[in-house]
């Protein structure tokens, strides 16, 4: 693949309809009209509120005479007060769509204010783990559009969204299977200004979630290349993006991958985020960044007896030795290239939490899917390794 194709615009319909390529933002305002929008709302979060591309996406719904407003009032790890607090916004503004644009946490945002912005259901009903909940004919989601505006999470082409339960202090998963972004744009040019340490954090994301969901036991071929072919783009273009910040191929490269680790985690994901969920919720750390502290260790724990696995994970960031051991230093100097901390003390995690997050942690349900089970104890273990020295 060359930088030309990276480069070309395309419109690809799977899972949903993503229009990808430089300078797609500027469709915005056509697309929303041939929707037969009148009032969109815009969500991100409070980090990306004065940014340019607020201001861009505005005015190319404005040129196409669509009234818009934003709503920022998102955290990093997205809570249920704000969601509450959008939902509010949407209904005395009158809006028929939602674009989320920004990061992980604004999309976890725009979707969550689309589950309940029509209805009068709680927020938690639609958690993951619950029966879907009947929705009725007047009580249908509102159009969602995607944007993304970090290559990490991969969270534009599904319902679901990480919230905080701010009584609990947990993070949960929640979704319905009737909620589908009506539109994704992925356009390289928005990420081309975010700031060094943010691509890594989120680059290490999405690695994590391509690296995560092909670990998941089962037979789902499809969920499977597409973690292995997003692991192959972001582990070859990551390297080359944290060098030439401007390079739009290789964010073109990183967005793809992105997207495609994200979509193959619909599978499932492990220890690394179940983990990180629930530092979140209490420490509200980056995700990405807490991810990526956490990786090694879950790797440690998992990879042994999984050789055929990592041997196809290796192959894909085309590495000579296909070992385990060879797999996880691999990372391990990948981290260290990034700069990234050695240990969740370094980002504010202390170590008076070490039962109470694995007590949680237990209970997130990316645990569920982890390729090994673990004891309290040994969840303890991982938790407390995170925190302390994870490499």
């Amino acid at each position: 693949m060359t930088d030309i194709d990276i480069l070309m615009p395309q419109d690809w319909s799977f899972p949903i309809p993503i229009a990808y390529g430089p300078g797609r933002l500027a469709e915005i305002g056509n697309r929303c009209v041939a929707m037969g929008l009148s009032k969109p709302m815009i969500v991100t979060d409070r980090g990306s509120r004065n940014l340019p591309f607020i201001a861009k996406l505005q005015k190319y719904l404005k040129d196409a005479d669509l009234e818009s407003t934003v709503f920022s009032e998102i955290s990093p790890n997205p809570r249920d007060d704000e969601i509450a607090k959008g939902r509010t916004e949407f209904r005395i503004g009158r809006h028929d769509a939602v674009i989320a644009i920004g990061g992980g946490s604004a999309m976890d945002g725009g979707k969550s204010i689309c589950l309940t912005a029509n209805n009068s259901i709680d927020l938690w009903a639609f958690e993951w783990e619950k029966p879907p909940i009947t929705v009725t004919a007047d009580e249908q989601f509102p159009t969602l559009i995607t944007i993304p505006t970090t290559a990490g999470t991969g969270a534009e082409t599904e319902s679901t969204a990480m919230v905080t339960d701010t009584a609990k202090g947990m993070k949960f998963c929640i979704c319905h299977p009737d909620l589908k972004p009506s539109l994704a744009i992925l356009d390289p040019e928005l990420t081309v200004g975010l700031p060094a340490n943010l691509t890594a954090w989120t680059g290490v994301d999405a690695m994590v979630h391509a690296i995560e969901a092909y670990l998941v036991p089962g037979f789902n071929p499809l969920c499977d290349g597409l973690a292995l072919e997003g692991l192959a783009l972001v582990s070859h273009w990551l390297p080359v993006v944290m060098r030439e910040p401007e390079n739009l191929a290789a964010r073109g490269g990183m967005l793809a991958g992105s997207c495609l680790a994200g979509i193959s985690f619909m599978q499932g994901l492990g220890f690394v985020h179940a983990i990180s969920h629930m530092v979140g919720a209490e420490y509200d750390t980056q995700h990405g960044l807490t991810n990526a502290i956490i990786l090694p260790v879950v790797l440690r724990y998992n990879l042994p007896g999984m050789e055929d696995k990592v041997k196809r994970m290796a192959d894909a960031m085309n590495l000579a030795d296909t070992s385990p051991d060879a797999f996880i230093a691999t990372i391990v100097k990948t981290l260290d290239d990034l700069n990234i901390p050695r240990a969740l003390t370094e980002i504010g995690v202390p170590a008076d939490c070490i039962e109470r997050i694995a007590e949680k942690a237990m209970q997130d349900s990316a645990a569920a899917t982890n390729p090994r089970v673990a004891s309290f104890d040994e969840m303890c273990a991982l938790v407390e390794t995170a925190i302390i020295k994870a490499r």
